[in-house]
């Protein structure tokens, strides 16, 4: 089973590195970008083929490595 992974900077919290790249879009004559938010995306192979056992894996990475949920948000999906 695959698990894609995305993480994302939250909402409140300041993205410096997504203001830089969306500074430098806008010198390069991308204009109409009016925000970036830089996130993370990462892809796991999961030897199992329990659907509910690999949510709970997975969120479970989520918390504990996978994103700092104290200033990130996380969403995951499940393939096969």
């Amino acid at each position: 089973m695959k698990a894609t992974v995305y993480v994302t900077i939250k909402e409140n919290v300041l993205d410096p590195q997504g203001n830089a790249v969306q500074n430098s879009l806008q010198t390069l004559g991308f204009g109409e970008v009016a925000k970036v938010r830089i996130g993370k995306y990462m892809e796991l192979q999961l030897d199992t083929n329990d659907r509910a056992e690999a949510e709970k894996q997975v969120k479970a990475m989520c918390e504990k490595l996978l994103a700092n949920t104290v200033v990130e948000d996380y969403r995951f999906e499940l393939e096969g």
